[in-house]
């Protein structure tokens, strides 16, 4: 398969990559490597990368200014889902390609390939190089490491296996980036934030079968002068509480008009519950956008169930 996209790669001169909405460092990092990648490969290719950008993460760099680009490949990335691709257009490329590592979906490119066992894009953009004539740097994969590290919250998640821990061994002896260095930039927030975080320690709720959850209005995201993603940004804070099975942060974003909703959980499968709420994800990582408080509640109910039928089979076992 790796032949098959690097022949597609080869083949077209103008390319632009892009990645699902509400961007996170796996999605954005695997993005701007592979286009370095490209680049550093083919010189002469047109590469953008697209999307709308965040400020938070802007130690992993800039995305592409919309411009005019002959649509010829469209590379889509950590994506399972056509209606949550960040980008417009999408049928109008001559050939499409689809890399993630999510469960999948639905298929809505032409050639898809999907390695749902990964820890992350990152991983399978790293293992892409390794096996394939694309070149890399001390940048890139600086870029790819804190990707894979920020999708396993550090290696803490089951998705590490013996590869991803080679992987990223091959990758730092051959580049010598600086771990610590990077993981200042990773985890490194504003005092704002730092208090965002004990109001939500304070203030969650937790319902009778292990769902803690906490609701940010946008009054409080002003209160605290945070960005409406920073709640959700923070979420694997709260993974490893003993009475909590499942975690969700609930925020208002005016801007946007939507309730972003951020979950996790460490036994029962969410993602099928985040696709009814417009979302989607991993069994244990997921996420979903609502338009109101209400609907939000109806996804803790539905939470509530899931996790009351996971502690009964848990108990019957």
């Amino acid at each position: 398969m790796y032949k098959k996209l690097y022949q597609a790669i080869k083949k077209y001169d103008n390319i632009v990559i892009a990645r699902h909405i509400g961007v996170d460092p796996d999605a954005l990092a695997s993005q701007l490597a592979l286009k370095e990648a490209i680049q550093l490969t083919f010189p002469t290719k047109k590469v953008l990368a697209i999307g709308n950008n965040s400020i938070k993460f802007r130690y992993l760099g800039k995305l592409d200014k919309p411009e005019n680009i002959k649509h010829e490949l469209l590379i889509v990335l950590d994506t399972p889902d056509k209606r949550r691709v960040d980008a417009t257009d999408l049928d109008d490329y001559l050939y499409s390609i689809k890399i993630d590592h999510h469960p999948f979906v639905e298929k809505f490119c032409d050639l898809e390939y999907i390695a749902d066992k990964c820890s992350s894009t990152c991983e399978i953009i790293m293992d892409f190089i390794k096996h394939t004539k694309l070149r890399a740097n001390k940048s890139i994969a600086e870029k790819l490491f804190l990707g894979l590290a920020a999708d396993s919250n550090r290696f803490l998640f089951n998705s590490c296996t013996p590869k991803t821990f080679s992987l990223v061994a091959e990758y730092l002896q051959k580049y010598k980036f600086d771990i610590a260095q990077l993981y200042q930039k990773l985890y490194m927030r504003p005092i704002s934030e730092v208090r965002l975080q004990g109001y939500i320690s304070e203030n969650m709720q937790i319902t009778e079968h292990g769902v803690g959850y906490i609701k940010i209005t946008n009054d409080l995201v002003n209160k605290y002068n945070v960005d409406s993603a920073s709640s959700g940004n923070m979420i694997n804070n709260f993974n490893f509480i003993e009475e909590v099975y499942v975690w969700v942060s609930i925020t208002e974003d005016i801007k946007n008009d939507i309730i972003r909703i951020n979950i996790r959980s460490r036994g029962p499968e969410i993602n099928f519950i985040a696709e009814k709420y417009n979302g989607g994800g991993h069994k244990y990582a997921s996420g979903a956008r609502v338009k109101t408080f209400e609907e939000a509640q109806l996804l803790i109910d539905d939470l509530d169930q899931a996790s009351k039928d996971y502690l009964k089979k848990t108990k019957e076992r």
